[in-house]
């Protein structure tokens, strides 16, 4: 440790095998990009809770009058799409593990998000070794042999895009000046300094998605980290291209303004779906009329969700920028071929909805969806993207945007499959897996999210099942006794992890307020956080 660069302390070695990924130079690096803008992050987060204070007050969100001149004025576009990114029509997503990254970039799909953030859970290993394996990988030097079965990337992969963790998550195994770095620029810094001149020597550049912002001025934070980083490593200014993910009820409103900030590295905007419906209810938490049915039920054909969609598409497109569509949940039902065949038949029609909405992409989880989304793309997007496709029949308000009318009950069978998507999901979480199948659709911190939070607002508003129950953290109980039962039986699922997940999520349907992220409150439960100097804002064991 006494060689590491000064003011640099990691609470816990780089795993065996990983060192070179954490150099002296890549650790110098990061901690230049923390010292410059760790508290501007800080002040954006507590800006956040600002605006959380006044929602809880009855305060709406609207266009901001402040930036009305940035979405009335005809004068800027953002940067042409980088090499490789002009075709999107099908993008694979998923966590770093090494075999799923080979597969992944195998798959077929125009491009690859790598996630350090939805669907990963952030162990250190899992951390460390998912730089490695990317690092590998665009150098063509991942291909392995585990149980016989050989892995080996093909000699044109697709396009590899990064998806960091978001601004609110530290990294709290590595403290710089005593405190943890941001996770966001953990994440960045590392991919950026050990793969960016690589990228551009490859002929395609460093490329990333952004997740959960809440404001343009967190999108402007993203763009100054990139300027420096290219500034610092030499690289030619505007190599890099961010699509950012609108998932959060505030954006929405901030979209053409995100773009502005963005302009000369912007890739374009992405319909978050998942976060989105957890941001909208979280947002409006105090507000009764903003209570859901069961979340089946809350599709992207409902008022808000329409609106989100509409004025994405032609937000993305007035300014020259793809407009890329929202992930379909559900995965290949093995051993019912009529149970596959309707929900495939989900993902065609999903798929058809964005294509014919104007979008340039979707998002799938599973390799075996790419040819149902690809046939679906080609036959209606015969160009590269649909920039052309204006929507200059959108017209979006704010109440629109807001409208909490969702058609739908809150059911028995719904209140139990979001216990049981809860705990399944945070027990496997504590484990260290992000990306969980549970009653055949791929669930991840976002869909959790949904659950957990829906569970609090039924409970909180006194809401009943169609059949007439009650809906109390008294009346839960037996359900999360019933189906910790279920969850611990499972395989590779440790029942203490499942008590663990049982004891939040009780302690969340009582609280005033739910947290803000499940990924904060949990994070203690992974090897080297909360230990001297490591735990970040991260709550005690006692508090959960």
């Amino acid at each position: 440790m006494s060689t590491l660069p000064q003011g640099v302390h990691l609470v816990l070695a780089p795993p065996k095998g990983t060192e070179k990924i954490l150099s002296n130079e890549a650790l110098e690096f990061l901690a230049t990009v923390h010292r410059t803008f760790d508290s501007r992050r800080k002040e954006l987060l507590e800006n956040r809770r600002k605006v959380q204070a006044d929602l809880d007050k009855g305060k709406t969100l609207k266009f901001l009058s402040e930036t009305e001149a940035i979405r009335k004025s005809p004068a800027w576009a953002c940067a042409p799409p980088g090499p490789g990114l002009e075709d999107r029509r099908v993008e694979i997503t998923g966590p770093t593990d090494r075999k799923m990254v080979i597969n992944a970039l195998n798959s077929g799909a125009k491009t690859f998000m790598a996630d350090f953030e939805d669907s990963n859970s952030p162990t250190w290993s899992n951390m460390v070794h998912g730089q490695l394996n990317l690092h590998d990988a665009i150098r063509h030097q991942i291909d392995f042999e585990t149980n016989g079965k050989q892995y080996k990337l093909v000699e044109k992969p697709a396009v590899l895009l990064v998806r960091p963790r978001g601004w609110h998550l530290d990294e709290p195994r590595i403290l710089v000046d005593g405190s943890p770095v941001s996770g966001s620029l953990f994440d960045f810094s590392i991919y950026f300094f050990n793969n960016a001149a690589e990228l551009i020597k490859r002929g395609y550049g460093p490329y990333f998605y952004l997740p959960k912002m809440e404001h343009h001025l967190e999108a402007r934070l993203w763009n100054d980290v990139f300027c420096l980083a290219t500034s610092k490593l030499g690289l030619p200014q505007g190599c890099i291209r961010a699509t950012v993910l609108i998932e959060t009820l505030p954006a929405a409103f901030q979209m053409e303004e995100i773009l502005y900030e963005l302009k000369e590295h912007s890739a374009g905007l992405n319909c978050g779906r998942w976060d989105y419906i957890f941001s909208f209810i979280k947002k409006q938490r105090a507000q009764k009329s903003c209570v859901f049915p069961d979340r089946s039920d809350v599709t992207m054909t409902v008022p808000f969700m329409d609106a989100y969609v509409r004025l994405l598409i032609q937000t993305c497109h007035k300014r020259k920028v793809a407009a890329m569509g929202g992930m379909s949940a559900q995965i290949p039902i093995k051993n019912d071929t009529n149970a596959n065949d309707r929900a495939m038949a989900k993902v065609r029609a999903d798929k058809l909805r964005e294509v014919k909405a104007g979008h340039d992409g979707t998002w799938v989880a599973h390799p075996a969806l790419i040819k149902i989304a690809m046939d679906v793309f080609d036959e209606h997007m015969k160009g590269p993207n649909q920039y052309h496709i204006r929507r200059e029949d959108v017209s979006v308000t704010d109440k629109q945007i807001a409208d909490p009318k969702v058609p739908g009950k809150i059911t028995d069978p719904g209140v139990r499959d979001n216990v049981s998507a809860a705990l399944s999901y945070c027990a496997a979480w504590i484990s260290g897996n992000g990306c969980v199948p549970i009653n055949h659709l791929m669930e991840d911190a976002a869909t959790a999210e949904i659950a957990r939070v829906q569970l609090w607002q039924w409970c909180k508003y006194g809401s009943k099942t169609d059949s007439g129950k009650s809906i109390t953290p008294s009346s839960l109980q037996p359900i999360f006794s019933e189906e910790s039962a279920k969850v611990s039986s499972l395989p590779g699922i440790d029942a203490n992890h499942v008590k663990i997940a049982s004891e939040y999520m009780l302690n969340q349907v009582k609280a005033t307020w739910p947290s803000d992220f499940l990924t904060s409150d949990l994070m203690v439960h992974l090897e080297g956080v909360g230990t001297v100097g490591g735990g970040g804002s991260s709550p005690s064991k006692a508090n959960l």
